[in-house]
């Protein structure tokens, strides 16, 4: 539910926030020259954010924004926004925006995860770090739909569908999980939560912190939110990183199917460790016997599930623990467990991507990254779509491919959308960095060539011979984290195409 949430309504907005917005989408100037936000005044975290960012200190503020840019008097909402501050003014450059991706991942911490995974100082001194909870998630208005970990919609990627029929019954799930957003909805929020909203949202940041312009490391989805922001504000971004690209300013259907994609030229990394340690789990000697254990699992599983675990959760659990090779063991020893008949040490197919996890709950994670996928761009709305697009899928991709294909609740969602896309702009500075692992599960290396060939000759493509979700700080490949820091700290962007080799 959304009520009682820190919505409120206002009057005083500038009337010029309404321009250009019937029909078609709004530009950046059109919407940042109204009423400015007030200045941010900086004080104590919350306590839980406290706790999360130990034992970095940040501290936190709110901005207040509009809940939907089109009209004058819409009503208001806070966002929350943190800081890691630069100590050095004599090298500080500006700020430097932070996002997770999801969407529906909280962002509060992020400037302390990053510590802990060793970010460079000289970004430290080059940027106050600012986290933030985007519109719906977490401390800034949260959303949700009434989700339980117990009932039938409990991650945003549909189980694997072994044949038509499973369509046929996961479309009254996804039937169902969008009528509950719709009744849950009591404060008419769920639709104005879009990328282009959130993209206005930042500019707004931007504006509160004083700041003619703003630089931007977001991951995962964070790159749509980047893309769309450079697109939307050209003149306004500064240094613009994007780390593991979905491959446009939005995920729509085609997007979701190419985690299967994903999934299948990621599988043989963890196939290839699995096989030299065969000794220890039995999964096969070879790369091509582990996928065949796995594919005979699965299969298994479907017929007769093995303390509650089926085969479309195997599958699950699967994609969750590829996104990582710090996760291949606890995998390794799930397939090891089910194949005996015993009850697996995990049970869970949560993902960063699938049910990002926030302060508010997996509720509020599960609802945002429905109302912005769903509100985004139009779904196909017929059941048949989804199953030719499932069977097509199966055998393209056998790994996964019949779960991302298959139908998702954006085909009943309640609200069209009330705009375009954002359209990928290259009329701009050349300032976005492009960062994308060669083998990525939810997000493959096409989706970096896609934004690079969008972006044209304002973006270069970084691409690294590795694997797993997310490179720059996160992967440990020295190429990757040495040019995407030298571009932040120095602005150098590389000459051309670069491909880093594995460490």
């Amino acid at each position: 539910m959304t009520g009682q949430r820190g919505i409120r309504r206002s009057t005083a907005l500038a009337v010029a926030l309404s321009l250009g917005l019937s029909g078609s989408l709004v530009t950046g100037p059109a919407v940042a020259e109204g009423a400015g936000p007030s200045p941010v005044r900086w004080g104590d975290c919350p306590e839980d954010v406290v706790a999360g960012a130990a034992p970095t200190v940040l501290e936190c503020a709110t901005v207040t924004v509009p809940v939907d840019y089109a009209v004058s008097d819409s009503a208001e909402i806070d966002l929350m926004i943190s800081r890691l501050a630069s100590t050095k003014p004599d090298k500080r450059r500006g700020t430097l925006m932070l996002n997770p991706g999801g969407p529906g991942g909280s962002g509060l911490t992020q400037p302390a995860f990053l510590v802990s995974q060793g970010i460079p100082t000289s970004v430290l001194d080059s940027y106050d770090l600012i986290g933030m909870d985007t519109r719906g998630i977490g401390r800034s208005a949260p959303v949700g739909c009434g989700f339980t970990p117990e009932g039938p919609y409990f991650a945003n990627i549909p189980p694997y569908a072994v044949d038509d029929a499973a369509v046929t019954a996961q479309a009254e799930v996804a039937r169902e999980a969008a009528e509950q957003c719709a009744r849950e909805d009591d404060e008419g929020v769920l639709r104005y939560l879009t990328t282009a909203n959130t993209a206005r949202d930042l500019d707004r940041i931007r504006a509160a912190l004083g700041e003619e312009r703003t630089s931007f490391l977001g991951y995962s989805y964070g790159t749509a939110l980047g893309a769309a922001y450079a697109s939307m504000f050209p003149e306004r971004s500064d240094r613009i990183v994007l780390d593991s690209n979905i491959g446009d300013t939005h995920l729509d259907q085609d997007g979701m199917r190419r985690y299967a994609l994903g999934t299948e030229q990621t599988f043989p990394d963890f196939a290839r460790w699995a096989a030299a340690r065969h000794e220890s789990y039995g999964l096969g000697r070879t790369s091509a016997e582990v996928r065949r254990t796995y594919l005979a699992l699965a299969a298994r599983l479907d017929e007769a599930p093995v303390a509650g675990i089926d085969g479309a959760l195997l599958r699950q659990l699967t994609f969750a623990y590829l996104f990582k090779e710090l996760r291949y063991p606890q995998l390794a020893q799930q397939f090891q467990a089910l194949r005996s008949g015993d009850a697996p040490a995990v049970r869970t197919a949560r993902t960063p991507e699938a049910t990002a996890d926030t302060p508010a709950g997996p509720d509020n994670s599960l609802a945002v990254f429905l109302a912005v996928t769903c509100n985004d761009v139009e779904w196909p709305e017929k059941i048949g779509a989804y199953r030719s697009s499932v069977a097509e899928d199966r055998e393209r991709y056998p790994l996964f491919g019949a779960a991302t294909a298959n139908i998702t609740p954006c085909a009943f969602w309640p609200y069209a959308p009330a705009e375009p896309p954002v359209p990928v702009d290259d009329d701009g500075p050349r300032n976005i960095l492009l960062v994308q692992n060669l083998r990525d599960v939810p997000t493959p290396h096409i989706g970096g060539k896609m934004l690079r060939q969008k972006f044209t000759d304002r973006s270069r493509l970084l691409s690294v011979d590795d694997s797993g979700h997310g490179s720059y700080v996160l992967s440990g490949n020295p190429c990757a984290l040495n040019t995407t820091t030298r571009y932040l700290v120095t602005g150098e962007m590389p000459a051309k195409d670069t491909l880093c080799p594995a460490k």
